[in-house]
């Protein structure tokens, strides 16, 4: 069959199982655990001779269909669902690490993850090695033994830089690392990491997936494209599970005893999310566009920030591996952090609150915020200034959008 639209493909992943009430949504199956036939069934299910749910800390129908369905989306390997993003990033990094090892990573991540980075995983024995990952030399320079994968965003938040992924998955080939993209602003229909050479995406289901900020949730997303031999840290999985190594590990160790599952509420919000994704990024795109023109001609804005506006230098960038759409969040700078205050405290349709892509436009300053317990150093490398707000762009009405900026700032 040949492949088909996005929306189109969306709406017609088949279940897992057919349903006894040919049912059109999934339903919301609420159980907790799940009757086998026999005693020799649940143990057959225990040695993994026989797949069904058995306890919905570990599977359940509706996740599995969610997971299903960003399955066919991705075109991957597989997927799990997780309880929020950075349980996405959590149960990656210990999958493929342990004690002694390390991990490259781009040095302007998105504030919790650096924290993860630099405080959380050093206390297990994981280092993070940050680097602009711009430069192919230097990232090198960072490479031992005992690195095992290169760490990025696809675009950052909020600085909303854009990584040569072909570079980056160039150079982890060649050292046998796992390259591994936190794509939760480049939703899949305007990226396909596998195409690039990721091999692995972790997500923020939050954001775009969830449908407008109705739950949230997390996804690890295998491309199929790594050689799971070529880590110590799943070669025991890679002999009994092959390309499914890593998903493995994940799923019977990291994911089961650490207890980050999606619930089935969650994933049925999402799983519609899911269904109407293209139809709200391309309408907060179009909004982006005519922000940043209106922007640009406003002698109050300092800077205006969005890869998808042709005068932008990573347009070009944009072009090459997210259709020209890099996310529908933008920032711009004004004359001092007092005046974004100002700014932000009258504004009336754009809300002030701190998550991305919610049907609403919502507004931030992130100096004071995401990063208020950086150093200023800190806060210097990962390109962060007072003067500095983030901006997610809503799929209201554009003109109602421009007229609240506009009186925000007379």
């Amino acid at each position: 069959m040949k492949r088909t639209g996005f929306t189109t493909t969306a709406l017609n992943v088949p279940f897992a199982k057919p349903d006894p009430h040919k049912a059109l949504q999934m339903p919301v199956y609420e159980s907790v655990a799940y009757e086998f036939d026999s005693a020799e069934q649940i143990e057959a299910n225990f040695k993994g001779e026989y797949i069904a749910h058995v306890y919905s800390r570990t599977t359940s129908p509706t996740v599995e269909y969610f997971e299903l369905k960003l399955k066919a989306l991705t075109q991957s390997s597989g997927v799990i669902a997780v309880s929020s993003g950075m349980a996405a990033i959590t149960n990656t990094i210990m999958a493929i690490t342990k004690t002694g090892d390390n991990i490259i990573s781009g040095n302007r991540l998105f504030g919790h993850s650096y924290a993860l980075f630099q405080q959380t995983l050093p206390e297990f024995g994981v280092e993070t090695r940050f680097s602009n990952l711009v430069s192919e030399a230097e990232i090198e320079k960072l490479i031992d033994k005992n690195t095992r994968a290169i760490y990025f965003e696809t675009v950052t938040n909020p600085q909303l830089d854009i990584a040569d992924i072909e570079m980056l998955s160039s150079v982890a080939k060649k050292h046998n690392l796992i390259l591994i993209a936190d794509s939760t602003i480049t939703p899949p229909n305007v990226f396909t990491g596998g195409k690039f050479g990721v091999n692995i995406e972790v997500m923020s289901t939050t954001k775009y997936i969830s449908g407008g900020a109705t739950s949230f949730g997390g996804a690890i997303v295998d491309h199929g494209n790594f050689d799971w031999n070529l880590n110590p840290n799943t070669t025991a999985y890679s002999e009994k599970f092959n390309a499914n190594a890593f998903l493995m590990k994940v799923r019977k160790n990291v994911y089961r005893n650490t207890g980050g599952s999606m619930a089935p509420q969650t994933a049925r919000f999402q799983i519609q999310g899911l269904d109407i994704l293209e139809l709200r990024v391309e309408k907060c795109y179009q909004n982006c566009l005519a922000l940043g023109e209106f922007m640009n001609a406003h002698d109050q804005i300092k800077t205006v920030s969005y890869p998808g506006l042709k005068t932008d230098h990573r347009y070009p960038l944009a072009q090459k591996y997210f259709n020209g759409i890099p996310g529908t969040i933008m920032s711009f700078e004004l004359e001092s952090k007092a005046a974004c205050y100002t700014f932000m405290n009258k504004l009336q349709i754009i809300r002030r609150a701190t998550n991305l892509n919610d049907n609403k436009s919502l507004i931030i300053h992130p100096h004071s915020t995401i990063y208020a317990e950086f150093t200023e150093e800190e806060r210097k490398t990962a390109g962060i200034n007072n003067r500095m707000m983030r901006l997610s762009v809503g799929i209201e009405n554009v003109a109602d959008i421009i007229d609240d900026i506009e009186v925000a700032l007379s």
